[in-house]
């Protein structure tokens, strides 16, 4: 199979600097104080720079925004529906509820952006980026009603909104479009600088995201195979039902496809402990998850490559 063969010599990168980051914060090196300040600065200057810098520079009107919005909005109901409806199959209380669902809505866009850039055409990355402006802001408004419903939470209107409004990368990504829009781009030089400081991110990112699987407390393997299989496999069937459905364009589903089969994000993790969420669980599911991701990310991406390829 060609196009597997050409997935795998894209992925090997992008999977070999995970390890790396895992096998480093195992050996100690450079120390336990390194790998929350990698991940500060990658979070708060470098993935924003990356993102402004992709969207400023892009022809946003080549791209079809509504059915994008169409198949994310449908894909993150759907999913939120069906585990409903499994919560009683589940056997899971409150708190372990909230964290199977966050491992299966919730996706790494460290790795997310990594794969599109690696795998597929360049335009790919304007519009994962697109898709990350879309998808970040609703999978957060979700994950914190869950965990305010089931998980003994609180958290207000208000709060919610002045979080998003306070995250780096949907500041990054709104004015990456206005730029965009508006024609202005990246004046006074500024567009070098960015591109500097945006080839630094995915490796530091995906570093720290190796550093921060957690290979203990791998209990209730049944549970973590079930959100696993939801996660890596249903919702990438589920986006490329929508996409068909909605008539997504060859990129667009290729890009969704993409983001839909990517592994659970430690952010989940943080969230679980500041809500009261059952936070060894969801560390255990996206520990699995990254793990199986490099076997069904090949596969899954083999055939969005022969889709756009066709």
């Amino acid at each position: 199979m060609v196009h597997l063969s050409v997935v795998l010599g894209a992925l090997g990168p992008v999977f070999a600097l995970i390890l790396l980051g895992l096998g480093l914060r195992r050996s100690g090196f450079p120390g336990d104080d390194f790998w929350p300040a990698a991940e500060r600065l990658t979070y708060f200057l470098l993935f924003p720079a990356l993102l402004l810098h992709r969207l400023a520079l892009a022809r946003l009107d080549q791209y079809a925004v509504g059915p994008v919005l169409g198949v994310i909005v449908g894909m993150l109901l759907a999913m939120s529906a069906l585990l409903y409806l499994l919560r009683p199959w589940l056997r899971v209380n409150g708190p372990a509820f909230t964290s199977v669902y966050q491992g299966v809505i919730r996706f790494n866009s460290y790795v997310g952006l990594a794969v599109v850039l690696a795998v597929l055409p360049p335009a790919g990355g304007v519009v994962a980026a697109l898709v990350m402006a879309i998808m970040i802001p609703l999978i957060n408004v979700l994950c914190v009603l869950v965990l305010s419903m089931h998980a003994g939470g609180t958290a207000t209107l208000g709060g919610v909104t002045r979080g998003l409004m306070r995250n780096p990368l949907i500041l990054a990504c709104l004015a990456g479009i206005a730029l965009s829009l508006s024609g202005v781009g990246l004046p006074w030089g500024t567009a070098a600088l960015l591109e500097v400081l945006a080839r630094a991110a995915l490796p530091l990112g995906l570093l720290a995201v190796g550093a921060g699987l957690h290979l203990e407390g791998l209990r209730r393997p049944g549970l973590l195979v079930a959100a696993s299989a939801l996660k890596l496999l249903g919702l990438p069937l589920l986006a490329a039902l929508l996409c068909a459905l909605l008539g997504a364009g060859a990129l667009e589903t290729a890009v969704l496809i993409s983001f839909a089969a990517l592994p659970g994000a430690s952010t989940a993790y943080i969230l679980a402990r500041q809500m009261g969420g059952d936070a060894p669980l969801i560390a255990a599911i996206v520990t699995v998850e990254t793990a199986l991701a490099l076997v069904t990310l090949p596969l899954v991406l083999t055939g969005v490559v022969a889709g756009l390829a066709a």
